[in-house]
């Protein structure tokens, strides 16, 4: 057995050992009359992050990433050392924006914001960005199907102004309505939001640091300065970090990232916090004994929340100043005896063909199928053929809530925010989709209640505002709420890679993949049903059994397909829940002769009663046969992975009538069956058998169904 990925997945041991054998004889930093031993222990944490490609990754991530690298490249320009294989380090930063992956249909312009910036620390030339740079000519719109006024995230515009700074660009030609755009959301009180300050919402402390540093680049840093003083020395909570915002309605904790908006902001203007030397001890309290810091005290280290506290120590003067004792954090707790890997897929298809639904499950070895807004009739057939069959799959509602708006103010209204999965046959609430703009408070009490009520569970989907997504799962971490990120999707190949802040939550909330089936059959959607999936550890694949998982994080999302490169991607909430993944590779493995197969045929016998099946006869029996396919991400048929050979019923060979319904706007098909009509068979029982034969390599497999007419 090996470790998956394991030029990607590496040991966090091998790694701190390398680190302390080889960076101190190159750089000579660990010397204690030149750093003190806190700088050289963060920065031996943050080596240890390194890949073989020269970028680094997040702790337990299976690829590198380039916010985590511009993250260590910021420390190490912060201490003044310099890092490691610089040469691999800058054709990472320069190469591998998160695009690489697929390119979202918007921009998200902070990561060339931190390739730049990571490039100038590292003391390379960025002129090659002043053309992208210069097309940022006036604030997008975000697509209004997701923030429902089509308000911009705030720091991916600010970059407009912070990037020409740094390529050097002029700003006296920026458009004036990125000037206007800035104005406008700059509040009486001196801070910044993502909504208009006409709204009278308050600002945000993240959001403010970007629109001081972009008034810095135009020259008017001055403006309302004493007042924007003021409400950043308001952020300070007593531990002496920072929050939000003066008087959040919620989520208002302090971490990292808020503490070193504030301290960052405040020396901007020339100010300190009111309570510095709470501050330093707040950062300090941040430490860990691996050297790193983390976002919240007794959080994990990782290498933002490192740079984070690092930089906000720089900017308060205190670097040199002598951190109390790092404590080690807890242990992780050994995993109970007798746990097996499970697979559960959530928001797989709920309508279509229920017989190739089960027929799936049992190729790919699903425990439990979320059905996507399924009707409730759709679930009892499919659950009663799995009994019928004896495929152990049980079948749950997992819904994506269309029509739901919640609100935060200041940082916009969004959708995609309520995807629900429930115990199968249980009340567990009403949608709030078309009841117009809820805040979160209401959305709480109207929809999660209900839901946690039932034993359901609320699932983040996606948000690439940060500031926002961030509000949402801190106070899920505190009280309960989102208690899943989505990592995986069908139409995005890894959330935590177009949103890498995601990976902070690490260890807090549970990673899963999540299909959200489109398209009108299972069956045409088989490549991401195949190709990614959730694992859980527990004793029997029951609701009980997941729901003990996901509260106590064991679960994990798996990736192996053409999107993953054929990469075996994880993401989990700890090394123990992976290894035990690994150890049981065999049983959920789809590839290389695993236990899991996706089936290359399906025969299903039709009756006049099957209401959702396509081509089901007006009376007597038929016979359809599907062929795997290549799909699209929309749940089409792109290209044939077999052909059909022979159909043989009662052992005589027969004759079928092809049907193909072509995609009026593209190549791929909307179905491609074979169709047998069957009207009058004696009573008893009978055999159907297909064999299809692989597109390329010629192997055949056949597939053989048993089924009885009644008298």
């Amino acid at each position: 057995m090996t470790r998956p990925d394991s030029s990607s997945i590496l040991d966090r041991r091998l790694l701190l050992a390398t680190a302390a054998a080889v960076l101190v004889p190159r750089f000579g930093f660990a010397r204690p009359d030149a750093v003190p031993q806190w700088q050289t222990d963060a920065l031996a944490y943050l080596a240890g992050l390194v890949r073989a490609d020269g970028g680094y990754a997040w702790d337990g991530a299976p690829y590198s990433h380039l916010t985590p690298t511009f993250a260590v490249v910021g420390t190490f320009h912060v201490l003044k050392q310099p890092p490691p294989k610089t040469e691999a380090l800058t054709k990472f930063v320069r190469e591998r924006h998160p695009f690489h992956l697929k390119k979202l249909e918007r921009p998200l312009r902070g990561f060339d914001l931190q390739q730049i910036q990571a490039l100038v620390w590292l003391g390379e030339d960025v002129s090659a960005f002043r053309d992208t740079v210069r097309s940022w000519a006036k604030p997008t719109v975000y697509p209004k199907q997701y923030e429902q006024n089509g308000q911009p995230v705030f720091r991916f515009e600010a970059a407009a102004f912070l990037a020409r700074k740094l390529v050097g660009l002029p700003l006296d030609d920026l458009s004036p309505a990125y000037v206007g755009y800035l104005n406008d959301r700059r509040r009486p009180d001196g801070s910044f939001n993502t909504t208009p300050a006409a709204d009278q919402s308050a600002g945000h402390v993240v959001n403010t640091l970007f629109g001081l540093e972009a008034l810095r680049a135009l020259g008017r840093e001055g403006e309302l300065k004493d007042k924007a003083v003021e409400w950043l020395r308001a952020c300070q909570r007593p531990s002496g970090g920072f929050t939000y915002q003066p008087k959040p309605e919620f989520a208002g904790i302090d971490r990292s990232t808020y503490t070193h908006a504030a301290v960052r902001a405040l020396a901007l203007l020339g100010a300190a916090p009111a309570d510095k030397a709470a501050c330093v001890r707040y950062v300090h309290s941040l430490r860990n004994a691996d050297g790193g810091f983390g976002d919240r005290p007794g959080w994990a280290s990782n290498p933002m929340a490192t740079y984070e506290a690092v930089d906000a120590l720089a900017a308060l003067g205190a670097l040199d100043e002598p951190p109390s004792a790092a404590k080690a954090l807890p242990a992780e707790p050994a995993l109970p005896a007798g746990l097996k890997a499970f697979t559960i897929q959530i928001e797989a298809h709920g309508q279509g063909s229920p017989a190739e639904a089960v027929d799936l499950a049992r190729g790919l070895r699903i425990h439990l199928w979320g059905a996507k807004n399924a009707k409730p009739e759709w679930i009892a057939c499919a659950q009663a053929i799995a009994d019928r069959d004896k495929v152990p799959v049980k079948f749950f509602p997992a819904d994506e809530e269309y029509g739901t708006w919640v609100s935060v103010p200041g940082l916009g209204t969004y959708s995609h925010t309520s995807d629900v999965v429930a115990p199968p046959g249980a009340d567990f609430g009403k949608p709030l989709m078309n009841a117009g703009v809820v805040k979160w408070p209401e959305f709480r009490n109207r929809r999660l209640a209900p839901l946690q009520k039932a034993n359901g569970a609320l699932v983040w989907q996606f948000g690439e505002s940060e500031e926002l997504t961030r509000v949402f799962l801190d106070d899920s971490v505190e009280r309960g709420g989102f208690a899943a990120i989505s990592t995986f999707h069908f139409g995005n190949p890894d959330f935590t890679n177009s949103e890498p802040f995601l990976y902070r939550y690490r260890g807090r909330i549970p990673f899963v993949g999540l299909q959200d089936a489109h398209g009108a059959e299972p069956w045409w959607f088989a490549d991401m049903t195949t190709g990614f999936r959730t694992l859980f550890l527990a004793k029997e694949p029951t609701w009980e059994g997941w729901t003990e998982a996901l509260r106590r994080n064991w679960v994990g999302a798996v990736r192996r397909d053409a999107v993953s490169r054929n990469e075996l991607w994880m993401h989990t909430g700890s090394t123990a829940v992976r290894d035990a993944f690994v150890a049981q590779e065999k049983e959920w493995r789809w590839w290389n002769g695993g236990a899991a197969e996706r089936p290359m045929v399906s025969v299903v016998v039709l009756r006049p009663d099957d209401l959702f099946e396509v081509g089901r006869p007006e009376k007597g029996l038929a016979v359809r046969v599907r062929c795997a396919w290549e799909n699209t991400a929309q749940g089409l048929a792109k290209k044939p992975l077999v052909a059909l050979v022979k159909l043989v019923v009662d052992g005589k060979e027969v004759s079928a009538e092809l049907v193909a319904k072509k995609n009026p706007t593209g190549t791929a098909h909307l179905d491609h069956y074979h169709l047998l009509s069957l009207p009058k068979l004696a009573a008893g029982k009978h055999t159907v058998s297909a064999t299809v034969r692989a597109v390329g390599t010629g192997a055949e497999s056949s597939r053989t169904v048993e089924f009885t007419v009644d008298l």
